[in-house]
């Protein structure tokens, strides 16, 4: 990893700069990745939005590459490839990311923050929150909406209901895509309904079947076939296919844990109201989700003790970024009445240090800023009108 001093330049850039030596007093030392990335991990690890809008290229060896669409990956992958890996460290940065983004310019700059190896996660996450609302506030513009979710309590919820395991890749996946998870649940409940499927058979023959013997019955399906993929999809994938129709079929979602699951992804509002309401779910339902509640509890009292409002944060369990990769808080900062992009976003992502090859687990936390949408914004009339911390 290269450290450097900032270099001098005007405008957005000036101001991020700015922040950055405020970060670097703070500890966070400048960090520049390549921006000429493996196309590996941003295929494999991040969500839809991203995989869809990335800049492609191949090398001389038939590696894929990629224009860097964000900063979060790079910079761990760097930290991982450092001697201070596995240690605590932090690193700030600013530059120039790639992502088709339907009209509006591919490239733009972000600024932004990483957090690695700190144990104390729910100080960890607050400190991410109270730098995310000064780089805000460095522009003037304090009234903004902090929205915050915590995927760590969903998955907590879906181990503690104990479902089939094709369930709960299902509905974790549905959530980090932020598709309506709750009308997806109602789809796949009415599946199970009465009705006949092309493939009844191998449903049949798959009934009670774990991933590995699904694989094994379709692979050899596909040998006698003569061939590998179907319409693009992997033995791998269709046999998951196979598994959760299967699945589906034989009613593996009760009735109770569907109600359970509605329930909680109604839970909205202040923190503090929330953390009353989870911890009543979980009394009724009988489900053992209290580490989670209680990390989650923890952080917004770390998040008061830093001068943040949390009556004027905004919590949903429904909450999420579309990151495949974060395993726990979330959160992003809007203008107000601004439903679209963030002006800056982030939170927790501690798996995936092993999935880009670390050999044990490193907790991190971080944030990108869009920069020019913040600073264009900071400098409109009126902009610093009101408060959210």
């Amino acid at each position: 990893m290269t450290l450097t001093a900032a270099p001098r330049a005007t405008g957005s850039a000036a101001w991020a700069d700015g922040l950055l030596l405020s970060f670097a007093k703070a500890g966070y030392l400048r960090a520049e990745p390549l921006i000429l990335q493996p196309a590996e991990p941003f295929l494999d690890l991040s969500g839809e939005d991203i995989r869809k809008s990335l800049y492609l290229t191949t090398d001389a060896g038939g590696e894929e590459l990629c224009l860097r669409p964000d900063l979060t990956i790079p910079v761990a992958r760097d930290y991982l490839a450092s001697p201070r890996a596995g240690k605590p460290a932090g690193f700030s940065y600013l530059g120039p990311v790639f992502r088709y983004r339907g009209g509006r310019p591919s490239e733009f700059l972000q600024a932004g923050i990483e957090s690695f190896g700190r144990q104390d996660r729910a100080a960890a996450d607050a400190e991410m929150l109270a730098l995310a609302l000064e780089a805000t506030s460095a522009v003037g513009l304090s009234g903004v909406e902090i929205r915050t979710g915590d995927v760590a309590l969903f998955n907590a919820l879906i181990d503690a209901l104990d479902l089939y395991p094709v369930w709960r890749r299902r509905l974790i996946k549905d959530f980090n895509r932020k598709t309506s998870l709750e009308q997806d649940i109602e789809r796949l409940t009415l599946a199970t309904g009465p009705g006949r499927n092309e493939y009844e058979g191998v449903l049949a023959a798959l009934a009670g079947s774990d991933r590995k013997a699904a694989l094994a019955l379709v692979t050899d399906l596909m040998s006698i076939a003569g061939t590998t993929n179907v319409g693009g999809r992997t033995v791998s994938e269709i046999a998951d296919r196979f598994l959760e129709q299967s699945t589906l079929k034989g009613g593996a979602l009760p009735r109770n844990a569907l109600e359970t699951i509605k329930r909680f992804l109604a839970i909205a509002g202040a923190p503090g109201e929330a953390v009353a309401q989870l911890r009543a779910l979980a009394n009724d339902a009988k489900l053992n989700i209290t580490a989670a509640i209680d990390q989650f509890e923890s952080r917004v009292g770390l998040m008061a003790a830093r001068g943040i409002d949390t009556g004027k944060t905004r919590f949903s369990t429904s909450f999420g970024r579309g990151l495949d990769y974060y395993t726990g808080f979330e959160f992003e900062l809007h203008a107000k009445g601004n439903g679209g992009e963030p002006l800056v976003a982030g939170g927790r992502y501690d798996g995936l240090m092993t999935q880009l090859g670390a050999a044990s687990p490193i907790p991190a936390v971080g944030f990108s800023i869009w920069v020019e949408t913040l600073t264009q914004l900071g400098r409109k009339p009126g902009a610093a009108s009101g408060s959210a911390a």
